[in-house]
């Protein structure tokens, strides 16, 4: 049962600039709020050009316990992990890697694309592993943009990213209820979203929007009010994306590049990585330290920068 009183919560972006132009807008975690549906981490990056003779590589870095969700709008980048997974990363597929008990991976120009100008624009998303799954074997998917599901729901058009949505399904396997949309909302639209899943949260890309009546600037994420949808609109187009599922089972721990519902956990996970014990990408020999002397767990839910 819906409660007409409950309110609809706004996040707004800790912005990062990597250099160059390269802007990092952080959305989750947050004080106000640590997760959505499996959702512990959202990161909104660029556009940003990209030039020759320029490099926002992610150099070799560790995970576990999450999944990484990597979404581009425009650009391409190259992952490759310490699993011997090599593929470039293009518009409009979803890249799913499943770090488990461990995995080193790398983001990349792509060789092909050092001599030329583009542009990068995308979403880095974690999904926290439900706990009986935090030690599973680590994995890599890659789901082509042409394997994405596609429909017109009210007039709109929506990509089934992640999860199921408008009686499609999309073909990314997850280990918990999991939901992620991108919705094409047009100039003067309006869009009817129900309550797909227990936990929802709306992000408006590159426009203002309104979400159930509330003015909704760009760069922001709107909380809608746990089990409820919400009438979403705007007077110019925008691209709006949806994520949420049913909720975390237990609060997690979250430092660095590792998050766990488990303490002890995360500090051997560090102890691994300074003694080189987490595998490492074919072919790249750098190294990150670990942030902090010493290294250290913060309390449950409270996000620090990835490297």
């Amino acid at each position: 049962m819906t409660d007409p009183t409950a309110q609809t919560q706004l996040l707004q972006p800790h912005d990062k600039d990597l250099g160059g132009g390269f802007k990092v807008r952080r959305l989750l975690p947050a004080a106000q709020r640590r997760s959505v549906g499996p959702f512990v981490f959202f990161d909104h990056f660029g556009p940003a050009t990209e030039q020759p003779g320029t490099e926002h590589d992610v150099r070799p870095h560790p995970h576990i316990g999450l999944s990484t969700v990597t979404y581009l709008f425009e650009g391409a980048m190259m992952h490759r992990d310490s699993l011997g997974s090599v593929q470039e990363i293009l518009p409009g597929a979803i890249n799913w890697m499943t770090a488990g008990r461990g995995i080193v991976h790398s983001e990349r120009k792509p060789d092909r694309l050092k001599a030329d100008t583009y542009v990068n624009h995308g979403l880095q998303l974690w999904a926290a592993l439900p706990q009986v799954h935090e030690e599973i074997a680590p994995s890599f998917e890659h789901t082509p943009a042409v394997d994405i599901p596609e429909l017109v729901e009210q007039g709109v058009a929506v990509r089934v990213l992640v999860g199921e949505a408008f009686g499609k399904r999309s073909p990314v396997k997850t280990l918990s209820q999991t939901l992620y949309l991108d919705i094409a909302l047009p100039a003067g639209g309006r869009f009817e979203l129900p309550p797909l899943a227990p936990e929802l949260a709306v992000y408006a890309v590159d426009a203002d929007a309104s979400v159930g009546g509330e003015p909704i600037p760009a760069h922001t994420m709107a909380l809608l009010p746990d089990g409820q949808g919400a009438v979403l609109a705007s007077t110019t187009a925008v691209r709006l994306m949806v994520i949420g599922g049913e909720p975390l089972d237990g609060p997690r721990y979250i430092t660095w590049n590792f998050v766990s519902s488990r303490r002890d956990r995360i500090l051997e996970a560090g102890s691994d990585w300074a003694a080189q014990r987490m595998g490492h990408v074919p072919g790249e020999t750098e190294f990150i330290p670990l942030p902090g002397k010493p290294f250290g767990v913060r309390e449950p839910d409270v996000g620090t920068t990835p490297v």
